[in-house]
């Protein structure tokens, strides 16, 4: 055992918690070879043999989180180990599961963790499990060929043209929010709503949020001016894209067209950075 200990001497760097091991066995051993010498000199009954292997036992029992070290089999994939392991590594990791957890840290130092706000590409966040901070509702009226629009006067997106919409309440669904939120802007009530999107937007600053765009075949009521919205009616082909969310002129077109689109956006505060959009006819 002390002439392992001295082989393992050379692989100090990987075998330290084994080389101590192998001196705890020396020194078992060592004190069962004087424990039989002393019973031997004394002249003791053959059977005391067994209480010094019991004093022997207990020692090891004793320093037994020393003595776990040694081990079989891989404590990854439960191969069993070859002897250069089995001797040399406290790991108790075999050659290929020991050159696999080294490719995975070398890929995880190349590839740092990007959060969602840092990151200047759609492909570098991890949209399924990306949560927005808060979801919020669109609604397009398409009568005559014209679609109702607004002019926004508060909120995120103040100045621009967009569609009636707003934040989703805790107690209605993302049809009823856009129902109310077109009759709170507009004074316009959506009939026959048919979900045609989801849009996911990051923003650098932090905030992210999910939009549902409804489409309404038709609505009843009259325009009013209100204190969040000037609505105003345009022809389809007229929609103003110049001045409304840049992200507006690469889905609105196709959802006008009948596709569901969903989207995922990265803007810095209005300026677009990025951006991915998948089309369901």
């Amino acid at each position: 055992m002390l002439f392992l200990n001295i082989l393992q001497r050379r692989h100090s760097a990987t075998a330290q918690k084994k080389r101590v091991a192998t001196l705890v066995f020396a020194m078992l051993i060592l004190l069962f070879n004087i424990l039989l010498a002393l019973i031997l000199s004394v002249g003791l009954p053959q059977w005391t043999g067994f209480i010094a292997l019991a004093i022997v036992i207990f020692t090891g029992y004793i320093l037994r989180p020393k003595l776990r070290m040694v081990r079989f089999t891989c404590a990854s994939c439960k191969n069993r180990l070859d002897t250069s392991t089995f001797l040399y590594h406290d790991s108790n990791i075999c050659p290929t599961c020991r050159e696999k957890q080294k490719q995975e840290q070398a890929e995880q130092e190349q590839e740092p963790v990007i959060e969602p706000h840092q990151a200047q590409d759609v492909s570098e966040i991890d949209w399924e499990t990306w949560e927005p901070d808060e979801t919020a509702v669109l609604c397009y009226i398409v009568r005559d060929n014209h679609v109702l629009l607004i002019n926004k006067k508060t909120g995120l997106g103040k100045g621009l043209v967009n569609a009636p919409g707003g934040r989703i309440l805790d107690t209605e669904t993302a049809a009823e929010a856009a129902v109310r939120e077109t009759q709170e802007e507009t004074g316009m009530t959506p009939q026959q709503l048919k979900h045609m999107a989801i849009l996911n937007f990051q923003f650098t600053d932090g905030y992210a949020m999910r939009g549902h765009v409804f489409l309404a075949s038709d609505a009843s009521g009259e325009l009013i001016n209100t204190s969040e919205a000037e609505p105003f009616w345009v022809p389809v082909v007229d929609i103003p894209y110049k001045s409304m969310w840049e992200d507006d002129s690469y889905w609105l077109p196709q959802v006008l067209e009948g596709n569901f689109i969903e989207g995922r956006f990265i803007f810095d505060e209005k300026t677009m950075v990025s951006k991915e959009i998948l089309t369901k006819e």
